[in-house]
């Protein structure tokens, strides 16, 4: 049995009719998760975990058709019998699993092993078909444990201070911006852009407690910015925003740091390498976990990844898809738009 086949509007579960974050409108949509490559307008129904549908709405439209489940919580749909579980990601992100007489499917979305104390820890699921991301599918890709990294960046943050320097955070929005929130709590103010304050208040409102921001514009006092800690999105790098920053020393978060580093953006000054999404390591241990017989390889190094995976017995396909195009780690890369 295949629970899910791939279709030019996404991946599709026939026996329940319907698609998982598909990328062109269908009647009714399961979302792993809130970023825009994998929760896309004009579907006319979605599905997806609690902490997930207020970021919809705020992303796509207030008055969204939304229906929600929280973690390990079972719905059926035509007798396809799904729950969510833990991908780790972001918050509110979820693996889909269908189960449909006795035959497993996973869907993971995106996902990160390693617990970042926001989003909810990533838990395998046990399945016969697991589709898995590979964007960090390379093995020069093993990210530092979350404290060592955190440390290196509470330094650097340490070092801009003692020469009077605002330390400005290039940070996706959604995810990585409210990561760095929570690990930097306490060592200095945090000012963040509109777009994340946004999303901050439509995550807080499912009662999820955030650190205290204040909201960063071309109007503010630069004596309260100044020795603190700002938090702008991808787009904002190199702007007028950025100039009128009192001393900014600019560092890029982004997987993409572990090899490239921060000299390939003449407009930095660090690189962090702070993903969140599985390393080589978190990505081969999560689906060995699942015991899955056969592994379907979406966006990232796919054709590495899915070579590999067959070389060490795992049955493993490459399989096209439009996720990842839209993702913050491919908007932080400078040479490509597109994954």
């Amino acid at each position: 049995m295949q629970l899910i086949t791939f279709t030019n509007r996404g991946i599709f579960c026939a026996k329940g009719n319907f698609y998982i974050d598909p990328w062109l409108p269908v009647d009714h949509a399961v979302i792993t998760h809130g970023h825009a490559d994998h929760a896309r307008r004009g579907s006319k129904h979605y599905l997806c975990h609690k902490f997930t549908a207020p970021i919809l709405r705020l992303r796509i439209d207030a008055n969204l058709s939304i229906s929600t489940v929280d973690y390990n919580e079972t719905v059926f749909i035509n007798g396809v019998k799904l729950s969510m579980h833990p991908a780790g990601h972001i918050i509110g992100s979820a693996q889909i699993r269908l189960e449909y007489e006795g035959y497993v499917a996973v869907i993971s979305g995106d996902y990160k092993t390693e617990y970042d104390g926001l989003s909810t820890a990533f838990e395998p699921v046990r399945c016969n078909e697991f589709v898995t991301e590979s964007t960090f599918g390379l093995p020069i890709y093993n990210w530092l444990p979350q404290q060592k990294l955190f440390d290196d960046i509470k330094k650097w943050i340490a070092g801009n201070q003692a020469q009077n320097k605002t330390s400005v955070f290039i940070a996706y929005s959604l995810g990585k911006a409210q990561r760095l929130m929570k690990g930097l709590e306490g060592d200095a103010k945090i000012f963040v852009h509109n777009a994340i304050n946004n999303l901050n208040t439509a995550i807080e409102s499912c009662g999820i407690i955030l650190p205290a921001t204040q909201i960063i514009n071309m109007e503010m006092n630069k004596a309260d910015v100044q020795n603190n800690i700002v938090i702008l999105p991808p787009a904002l790098l190199g702007t007028n925003l950025i100039k009128k920053i009192p001393n900014a020393a600019v560092a890029i978060c982004s997987g993409w740091m572990q090899v490239r580093g921060s000299r390939r953006w003449q407009a930095a000054d660090a690189g962090f390498a702070v993903s969140d999404h599985a390393d080589w390591n978190g990505l081969l241990s999560a689906i060995k976990a699942t015991g899955a017989q056969k592994v379907f390889v979406t966006h990232g190094s796919t054709a590495t990844f899915s070579k590999y995976l067959n070389e060490i017995g795992i049955e493993a396909a490459e399989v096209a898809t439009q996720y990842g195009k839209e993702d913050e780690e491919m908007i932080a890369e400078p040479e490509k738009t597109d994954g």
